[in-house]
């Protein structure tokens, strides 16, 4: 495995085999430099994701067994991180919870992801993405009034709510660490990633500047100036001038004088009509050269191949080779110690004999 370069270099990360927000949250700390050792069991995880399993290396061992257990604790105690996403109970019962590892290892960062948390009536019940940002406020306030919610894939609730939170607590733990000299427990929970997500909705609407009900929702659908809209060719343009010099030019640019006003709530049904019809009259290529270079902020909706050829998306670099496939780049981007993004996931046992032979 190459040396790790990066703000996190030197940080070693035990991730125990998991799907979603746990890998993201390890390919994260891998791009930027640490070195994570994936835990998996025979078999792996069901889901190898080429994308989210790179940097690190992995080890197969059955930690149900006595044998795989005292191996698991060995490498524990020459790690920093540890990262896991079963139910709560689960790694207690293995003989690997928080008083067990942090006892052997005062200096770990123990690291949970779960749906529903650690404690809680419903914290050992299953879940998907779609159930926490149901139960925690934020599929209520997408959508138009009369349709049901519009599923937002699963980047609101696992990876929004769920990774960038583990992800930033480990951080955060690890940067206090250096203070205490201790370790602790991160208890990453979705629906808490999704409330502090939901922060800035329930802030708007305490003071009347935003409404989270649908029908006057200007971010969730209902706004016709926030929306996407098909287009002759079958493809789409999304449309998001909220504020009203932008919403001025897109108006000038569609020839659209009589709804100057559109943006009053009273004439969004005739401004939706209006919008729908004037965009079904013209390919997805017409309208994204009449506002290119516009203020009007109507762009096109690309496909993922798309975006990653688009002079913004690609031209930026935001897509970098990997093992002769183009891959997200490493974010944030630090100036001084940039993050890289490794290859595919590699045998462990280089890295763990590393691991032995080394301080830890």
């Amino acid at each position: 495995m190459a040396e790790r370069s990066g703000p996190l270099a030197g940080i070693r990360v035990v991730e125990f085999t998991g799907i979603g927000p746990g890998p993201h949250a390890a390919m994260m700390l891998a791009d930027m430099g640490a070195e994570v050792l994936r835990i998996d069991r025979k078999g792996g995880n069901g889901w190898p994701n080429t994308v989210n399993d790179r940097g690190r290396a992995v080890i197969v061992l059955d930690i149900r067994s006595d044998e795989g257990r005292e191996a698991c604790l060995e490498v524990l105690d020459r790690a920093d991180v540890l990262l896991e996403g079963f139910r709560p109970g689960v790694m207690e019962r293995l003989g690997l919870g928080p008083d067990v590892v942090l006892g052997r290892n005062p200096r770990m960062i123990y690291g949970r992801m779960t749906g529903w948390g650690q404690d809680g009536p419903m914290a050992r019940q299953a879940g998907h993405d779609i159930n926490y940002i149901g139960l925690s406020g934020a599929l209520a306030a997408m959508g138009r009034p009369g349709e049901a919610a519009p599923i937002p894939l699963n980047l609101v609730g696992d990876f929004g709510g769920g990774s960038m939170l583990l992800a930033f607590g480990i951080a955060a733990a690890l940067f206090e660490r250096e203070r205490s000299g201790k370790g602790q427990v991160v208890d990453a929970a979705i629906v808490d990633g999704v409330g502090t997500l939901m922060s800035f909705f329930d802030g708007l609407r305490d003071n009347g500047t935003l409404s989270i009900e649908r029908d006057r929702n200007l971010l969730g659908g209902a706004a016709p100036f926030y929306r996407s809209y098909l287009c002759a060719c079958g493809g789409e343009m999304s449309v998001g001038p909220l504020e009203p010099a932008f919403f001025a030019d897109m108006i000038r640019l569609l020839d659209m004088p009589e709804f100057a006003d559109g943006q009053h709530p009273e004439r969004w049904d005739a401004l939706g009509d209006a919008l729908t019809a004037k965009f079904a009259g013209g390919s997805r290529a017409h309208w994204t050269a009449l506002f290119e270079g516009s203020d009007a902020c109507v762009f096109p909706v690309l496909t993922l191949d798309e975006a990653v050829a688009h002079p913004q998306i690609g031209g930026r670099g935001a897509y970098v080779d990997v093992d002769g496939k183009l891959q997200a780049a490493p974010a944030p981007r630090l100036s001084r110690t940039p993050g890289r993004a490794g290859g595919g996931a590699t045998d462990g046992a280089e890295l763990l004999a590393r691991w032995r032979a080394g301080p830890g």
